[in-house]
């Protein structure tokens, strides 16, 4: 099922779906795979199919994975998530995905994933799917530091796999990530 969308069931309501900064290097909107239902190519398309997530709401930051398909891309934006590939990612710069993120997610509450695959291989070794092209350690830190004042309610980071990681680079760079996004929710929390 994956971490991200079982969050999202533990603390979310149908009633009131939240918002969703994303980052990755796929759009994890996938339907079924192989069979299965629920899996690691799909939590975000499960979480607003179960009503979890507003779609209107969600913003994809970093995508950019070869695929012989565009079932998820399409998905993505037939329900109105905003898309930011690394090629317009690059094109913006950091504080105006920032901005444009902070206009997306809005004043309501809000959940932040961040897969580490959405960073360029050479900073994450130790993932399940590293890809190539993606944003840099530096430009991810600022990007996480930027979203302060956003209504953050939970948070994840995932697909760290310690075994694929050359002397813990990996893991060294998503506790920090990690501490940043623990910050953020602590912010929000003193604001509420």
């Amino acid at each position: 099922m994956g971490a991200t969308h079982t969050i999202l069931r533990a603390i979310c309501d149908t009633d009131n779906p939240v918002g969703l900064v994303h980052i990755d290097a796929h759009t994890d909107t996938w339907g079924e795979v192989m069979g299965a239902e629920f899996n690691h190519a799909a939590p975000i398309r499960s979480a607003v199919e179960d009503g979890l997530v507003d779609p209107t709401r969600v913003m994809q930051i970093g995508i950019r994975a070869p695929q012989n398909a565009f079932d998820a891309w399409d998905y993505s934006r037939e329900k109105g998530m905003r898309v930011i590939c690394m090629e317009e990612f690059e094109d913006m710069g950091v504080p105006s995905v920032i901005e444009e993120a902070k206009r997306v997610v809005g004043d309501g509450p809000v959940y932040l994933t961040f897969d580490v695959d959405g960073l360029d291989a050479i900073f994450v070794p130790g993932t399940g799917t590293p890809e190539v092209g993606g944003i840099t350690s530096r430009k991810g830190l600022r990007l996480l530091r930027g979203l302060n004042g956003l209504d953050f309610v939970g948070a994840d980071i995932v697909e760290v796999a310690p075994p694929y990681d050359v002397s813990n680079v990996t893991s060294l760079l998503a506790a920090n990530l990690l501490f940043d996004m623990l910050c953020l929710l602590a912010t929000a929390a003193d604001r509420r």
